[in-house]
């Protein structure tokens, strides 16, 4: 079995989440690694979680930490092949680093857009995929139009807008590297509810 379309799992926090996501073969998947952040995971319970899983990459996320400081971070978490950052100024200082670079970008307004359709050649360049999340846009046909042509110009992933209802349809009109799904938090342990990040990912399963 496979998936229609890559895929990265975010800020995943829990086994459950982990499991399940494995077993439905996404592609990479997202840790927290920055302390004080309310899905921070320890070295500990990354070794825990990771010993239980195969067949895919993991990506240490980051916020607002110094590459310095990502750099001797990441090498207290075995296995980690990306890492995640906010800072386009970041992007230089980790480029000879043994890690895949993944920029996360929050959208507030078409703007910034046109920002990212304006760097999305030096992002190419440094293959250095570019993450789109937004807690505030829809997919109107602008925003469409300017993802499209960024995604002409760069590795995107879209984090945002996506439900099983509109998935593959948005696949089939945005030339997209692939999507980004958000984990959540157990309702205790062992007990998830996965709602829509599992709906999406059953429309995306490859039939046999």
């Amino acid at each position: 079995m496979a998936l229609k379309t890559f895929v990265k799992i975010s800020t995943v926090n829990n086994l459950s989440d982990a499991r399940y996501c494995a077993g439905m073969y996404v592609n990479l998947m997202g840790f927290n690694l920055e302390e004080g952040n309310k899905d921070y995971l320890s070295p500990e319970k990354y070794k825990e979680m990771t010993d239980w899983l195969s067949g895919l990459e993991y990506v240490g996320e980051f916020e607002a930490s110094h590459p310095d400081a990502i750099l001797e971070t990441a090498k207290t978490y075995e296995g980690l092949s990306y890492l995640q950052i906010t800072e386009e100024l970041h992007i230089p200082m980790l480029l000879n680093s043994s890690f895949n670079l993944i920029l996360k970008q929050e959208i507030n307004d078409v703007n910034i857009l046109q920002h990212l359709l304006a760097k999305a050649p030096s992002l190419k360049e440094n293959n250095v995929i570019l993450l789109l999340e937004s807690d505030s846009l829809d997919l109107k046909d602008e925003v469409k139009d300017l993802i499209k042509a960024i995604a002409e110009k760069c590795k995107v992933l879209l984090g945002f807008g996506l439900d099983a209802d509109n998935i593959s349809s948005l696949l089939e009109e945005l030339p997209i590297e692939g999507i980004a799904l958000k984990g959540g938090d157990e309702i205790k342990p062992g007990f998830k509810d996965f709602d829509e990040l599992a709906d999406i990912l059953e429309v995306l399963e490859e039939e046999d």
